[in-house]
């Protein structure tokens, strides 16, 4: 059963994440009692701001954030917000999940370890990528020094990546994402390769969105609640 407690646990793990990627670009966001904002501008793919409560309202996150030019992103964790009149298009949805403690991991092929240096997290990060070398600098070594981020990879026996995923650790939860089939992997493979690097005496969190929820749920993950993202136009 996913309680309310497990999705407020789920929605700042992810908001902490989002900090943890803007510190390693030398940005500091800010946790208010309702939002996490960042006043510049947050690295690619990442929301300047993120609601943490049912309540949060329009203010609280657009209220600290540079809306200066078009496209400051808005992570509306609840699918309570309608921010259209402000001048934002909704990007997507997607679908909060959680995975309770103590469920065993399906079988993984491959060694999944984590990135330790600054050369296997930029080959994890090209990956990623699909060998896109711009795409790939999101993920920079800073995060190597982040205690509660590990990033996880998997290698088969040539020492080809496999794919990856990024686990965020907070206080009651793990969070998993960013996670990635490389080349013509199973996503299911790396799914189960995931929660084999994870702690398995800790719910796992994280979000996805459809063709990417599916194997998410065959693994155990459950629904835990919508979430909208908003651009700005």
């Amino acid at each position: 059963m996913i309680t309310d407690d497990v999705l407020g646990d789920a929605v700042r793990n992810n908001a902490e994440w989002c900090q943890a990627m803007c510190h390693a670009h030398g940005l500091t966001g800010a946790f208010g009692p309702r939002s996490w904002t960042s006043d510049r501008r947050t690295p690619l793919y990442y929301p300047d701001a993120v609601t943490l409560t049912e309540d949060a309202g329009v203010e609280d996150v657009l209220t600290g954030i540079d809306r200066s030019t078009p496209g400051a992103s808005v992570k509306d964790s609840f699918a309570r917000l309608d921010l259209a009149a402000e001048g934002f298009q909704l990007l997507f949805e997607a679908q909060w999940i959680a995975r309770p403690a103590g469920l065993p991991a399906p079988q993984a092929p491959g060694d999944w370890r984590p990135a330790r240096t600054p050369d296997e997290l930029a080959a994890w990060a090209l990956a990623w990528s699909g060998d896109d070398a711009e795409d790939a600098e999101l993920f920079r070594p800073g995060l190597l020094a982040d205690p509660a981020t590990t990033v996880v990879a998997g290698y088969d026996p040539d020492g080809r990546i496999l794919g990856g995923a990024v686990l965020t650790a907070s206080a009651r939860v793990t969070g998993l994402s960013n996670l990635f089939a490389a080349g013509d992997t199973d996503p299911s493979d790396v799914w189960a390769g995931a929660l084999s690097a994870a702690p398995a005496d800790r719910p796992l969190v994280g979000y996805e969105s459809a063709t990417d929820l599916p194997p998410a749920l065959a693994t155990g993950f459950t629904p835990a609640g919508p979430l909208r993202v908003w651009l700005s136009s």
